[in-house]
């Protein structure tokens, strides 16, 4: 072989290695040709438009050709979402967070504990104790502050008669986020086992931590009232009182300390003030994610439909 022929050779082998390096990157996640991005900017119109069916078959003809893209992955992942497909939306977020760099990780991982939750939510649905424990575990696992999820479990956990694994987990889950719903919960099953004083000290605690939170204050007013403990439940209430004026909840439970004092004018003063000021007796909560207000905590927010981001109002 002459030195031309060898040199030539080198120069096939080199041209023929930088098409397939540049076929590779043209293929990369992120690196759309027009069509793929024409085909996925149509698939994301048809999805808005409620032709959920027409949309999935987009984003599966762009996985045929691309398997890891990101882009048809998520939409064909809140096409399941949206028809409650919880399994092949896991299925897919799986595959998602597997192709996410650590900026993304974040809000997938968020996505991953809905998923769980909703699978969890739909196992109870059908009697499936055993599986919903194992998705509601793993929602658990995965994000420790995600409320609807550690709720949900402890409640599971609950209708199984293993009430001492429910309190484990709701304990657990008010160690990072002394949430109402949480507390409620501990409080009635300590109410039940009869032992007042961990009722007090369940929100005494709370408080201590985060002690900018009237709802908490209201709450521990409500323990002591419920205990025949008027002096301090009066003092929790006058305190709430200072901060929040404007709720009823407030003056109702003073209405009720003056009247088993025997107070009537204080106690009827109370109560007509309740009953100007609203129809509801629930602490209200925004929504960190888009600022709505509602009357209690629900686990979506009802106007964006966000999960696990109503918090109670400070006021």
């Amino acid at each position: 072989m002459t030195l031309f022929s060898s040199l030539g050779t080198l120069l096939s082998v080199g041209f023929d290695l930088k098409r397939l390096f540049d076929w590779r990157r043209s293929s990369a996640p992120g690196a759309d040709d027009t069509e793929t991005a024409a085909l996925l900017a149509r698939a994301d119109e048809v999805r808005r438009a409620g032709r959920s069916h027409e949309a999935g078959t987009l984003y599966r003809q762009i996985l045929q050709a691309r398997r890891s893209h990101l882009g048809a992955l998520r939409g064909l992942r809140d096409v399941a979402a949206e028809a409650a497909q919880w399994a092949e939306a896991l299925e897919l977020q799986q595959r998602i967070i597997g192709g996410v760099g650590p900026t993304q990780r974040a809000a997938e991982t968020e996505w991953l504990v809905i998923i769980y939750y909703e699978l969890g939510r739909a196992e109870l649905a059908q009697s499936n104790t055993a599986a919903a424990l194992a998705h509601l575990k793993n929602a658990v696992r995965t994000d420790r502050t995600f409320l609807p999820a550690a709720l949900a479990l402890g409640d599971a956990y609950e209708a199984t008669g293993d009430r001492r694994e429910a309190v484990r987990v709701w304990e657990r889950a008010a160690e990072a986020q002394p949430a109402l719903p949480l507390l409620v919960r501990l409080e009635r099953g300590f109410r039940e086992e009869g032992r007042p004083r961990r009722m007090i000290a369940l929100y005494q605690q709370a408080l201590e931590r985060a002690p900018d939170e009237p709802a908490l204050a209201l709450a521990l007013g409500r323990v002591f009232f419920e205990l025949e403990m008027l002096d301090e439940a009066a003092d929790q209430f006058e305190k709430v009182e200072v901060r929040a004026p404007g709720l009823p909840a407030v003056h109702a439970y003073l209405g009720a300390v003056f009247e088993r004092r025997g107070e009537t004018r204080a106690a009827f003063d109370e109560y007509r003030r309740a009953l100007q000021l609203a129809h509801a007796f629930e602490w209200p909560h925004r929504c960190a994610a888009c600022g709505a207000v509602s009357a209690l905590w629900q686990d979506p927010c009802p106007a964006c439909r966000r999960w696990n981001t109503l918090r109670p109002v400070r006021v």
